[in-house]
């Protein structure tokens, strides 16, 4: 019997694969670095030799292209001097820790009903000190490719998922909003590592710091990739708030010059577009606490008001008010337009899709 990174007797045989490709980590980005590994004070002394344990089997079989320093201690030196951004952020990023240690629990409690997730738990997760890094990781393994290197990838992405404030609280939100509105995520860490929506939405918000530092041809080439593999189309010029919830996702397609507010759910299938006819500023603008149903195509620079909730399948080309409901092919408001019926609640987290719709018609099945 052998004893796991979180203490847990099972057989391992061995703990991690003798045999791993060019691209199983992030850890494996090319570099010349001879360190003697590192031990992280965030984690557990079990854990530390675990890791540098992977890191000397790695070494032989990749001669030069890996760096023993563990990713969390890859930092730049201007973060290890107070300033007063720490200060002024120091809630967030207590907030923020203890939804990363919630993830690390949930991590090891996977593995102990799984125990064949070890190394992907060890890899995605417990082997990094912070939410930011383990993204980075787990980003750039999903959207490299042969010719686009995951370390490649992890360089790009890890300076802004761990540096930049806004994106930090953007991720922390909507890791918290899927959780909470939506009934098939299981846990944090399952959202994290297996949601599609999420993962896109950050990949997306990465490319939009690009786009609007001018850096369009990267920001262009994160949009494909994201596009190819996750099967979400947005344009990294539009404007995202936080607390997103894109659920299942799949075909979900939002224009360059669109812009969504704080708090907003969006199911699969929807598009965000133009009437193919205008140039210049030529997409919806969604506000907050919006949910727009599946299927539903928002077309031209129209707005959807705070609050206001669009049925599936709808069509909508004309502004809907704030707390009104809107459905159909072309949509109208429920209760109709001059004395629409107002929502009560906020649509977007009660993810209530048919109330005050069955009032549309009197059609019944």
């Amino acid at each position: 019997m052998s004893t796991n990174i979180l203490g847990s007797p099972y057989i391992l045989k061995p703990f991690f694969p003798i045999r791993l490709s060019a691209v199983t980590m992030a850890t494996c980005v090319q570099s010349s670095r001879t360190d003697t590994p590192q031990t992280n004070p965030n984690r557990t002394q079990v854990e530390d030799d675990a890791f540098n344990n992977y890191l000397r089997q790695c070494r032989p079989m990749f001669s030069g292209l890996v760096s023993c320093v563990p990713l969390s201690e890859k930092k730049s030196k201007t973060l290890d001097t107070p300033n007063v951004l720490d200060e002024i952020c120091g809630e967030e990023d207590e907030q923020e820790d203890n939804l990363w240690q919630q993830m690390k629990i949930e991590a090891r409690s996977d593995i102990d009903r799984e125990p064949i997730l070890c190394y992907y738990y060890f890899s995605s997760i417990l082997s990094h000190d912070s939410m930011g890094s383990a993204l980075a990781n787990h980003l750039s393994m999903k959207l490299s490719d042969s010719s686009l290197p995951s370390g490649t990838l992890y360089d790009l992405f890890v300076g802004f998922l761990t540096e930049d404030q806004e994106i930090i609280i953007a991720v922390k939100d909507d890791l918290r909003a899927v959780k909470e509105r939506d009934p098939a995520c299981i846990s944090y860490v399952h959202c994290f590592l297996n949601f599609k929506g999420f993962l896109a939405c950050q990949a997306h918000r990465v490319a939009h710091k690009l786009w609007s530092q001018g850096r369009k041809i990267l920001a262009l080439l994160i949009q494909s990739r994201v596009s190819e593999v996750f099967a979400v189309d947005i344009h990294p010029g539009a404007k995202i708030g936080k607390g997103i919830l894109l659920d299942h996702a799949t075909g979900v397609v939002i224009g360059e010059t669109a812009v969504i507010g704080n708090n907003v759910s969006i199911l699969h299938n929807v598009t965000l577009g133009g009437t193919g006819k205008v140039s210049g500023d030529r997409h919806p603008k969604i506000g907050d606490g919006v949910l727009i149903g599946a299927g539903t195509c928002v077309l031209g620079n129209v707005r959807i008001e705070d609050g206001a909730k669009i049925g599936a399948g709808s069509v909508v080309l004309k502004q809907v008010p704030a707390r009104t409901t809107a459905v159909g092919n072309p949509a109208k408001l429920i209760g109709g337009k001059d004395n629409p019926i107002k929502l009560d609640k906020i649509p977007s987290l009660t993810m209530d899709h048919t109330s005050d719709i069955s009032k549309w018609s009197d059609y019944v099945i």
